[in-house]
């Protein structure tokens, strides 16, 4: 693996890798011990839009490893409105970086991006496309919850159409057995591309509007926001904002260990009084991105994490 553009560039046996080296990062993350693995190497931070978890958890990983940083910062003050090209960005990042995290608004963006230069590029996200570190801390939060990745229930929620975190999580969520519940308005319904390849590979899906009908048998809730940003028609937008909101009273008869996830921000589509719940895990989950992306970039910097801690 030389770089991270879709879930598909890593198998089974790389993630579950990734996930263990990710354990041992725990101590490094929370300030308690310093290993500084990645000292002399340098990260280029990509983002063509917004981001606030993904670019300061990679800037927190690359920092906690004794790494450097470089951002693009805001577009409007690059070479960007003057009407560089990505292709020539990239070649610039090339000579000034070690490896490069990009979020693009253009879907495909982010394998345009590895094709142009010799660093290993990392996706933080390619438009509706796909955004797989998310997937990898959203698949360690699952582990350490629930001890496994085998065999869950598991509710995607919201808006599935345009949400990138959903469309990578749900294949990997497959690999390991998972059934899927995909919940939504017809209007965001998961891609019909996507629903087909999974039934193909002979999961169990079920797609629904009924909110709140299968909570009592699942074993994760991941929730998403109503992205209105993606929408080409505020009117349709204002259709489904505010569709599907939970609550603390909703969870009454929700399995004691079922977790609820989100990849955050939210708006409104978890109520305040969720978070006092033991199901909420949402902000330790935005932590965990933090340990994820420091055992992705020793993965891709190909630094031996065993060799150093010990």
């Amino acid at each position: 693996m030389t770089s991270l553009i879709t879930m598909d560039d890593l198998t089974n046996e790389e993630i579950i890798s990734i996930l263990d080296i990710a354990e041992q990062m725990l101590p490094i993350a929370r300030g308690e011990a310093y290993t500084p693995i990645l000292s002399g190497k340098v990260l280029a931070n990509l983002f063509f839009e917004p981001s606030t978890r993904t670019r300061m958890s990679f800037e927190a990983a690359m920092k906690r490893l004794g790494g450097s940083v470089l951002n693009l910062g805001d577009v409007s003050t690059s070479s960007v409105v003057k009407g560089e090209t990505l292709f020539d960005t990239m070649q610039m990042m090339d000579g000034y970086a070690d490896i490069a995290v990009i979020r693009h608004p253009r879907q495909g963006a982010a394998k345009y991006s590895s094709d142009a230069v010799e660093i290993p590029v990392i996706n933080a996200g390619d438009g509706a496309g796909h955004h797989p570190t998310q997937t990898l801390l959203d698949l360690f939060t699952i582990r350490k919850c629930h001890g496994t990745l085998e065999g869950l229930q598991v509710a995607l929620v919201g808006d599935l159409r345009y949400g990138r975190t959903v469309h990578s999580l749900s294949g990997a969520l497959a690999r390991f057995g998972s059934s899927l519940t995909f919940i939504s308005p017809s209007s965001l319904s998961m891609p019909r591309e996507i629903v087909q390849d999974l039934r193909n590979s002979g999961v169990d899906i079920v797609e629904t509007e009924d909110f709140l009908g299968s909570i009592e048998s699942l074993d994760v809730i991941y929730m998403t926001r109503i992205q209105k940003e993606r929408f080409p028609d505020e009117e349709e937008y204002r259709k489904v904002a505010g569709v599907f909101c939970l609550t603390a009273k909703d969870l009454v008869n929700a399995k004691k260990n079922m977790i609820i996830m989100h990849p955050l921000p939210r708006v409104n589509e978890i109520a305040p009084d969720v978070d006092s719940t033991p199901h909420a895990k949402y902000f330790e989950q935005a932590f965990y991105g933090v340990v994820a992306r420091m055992a992705l970039l020793c993965r891709l910097l190909e630094v031996d994490v065993q060799e150093a801690i010990e």
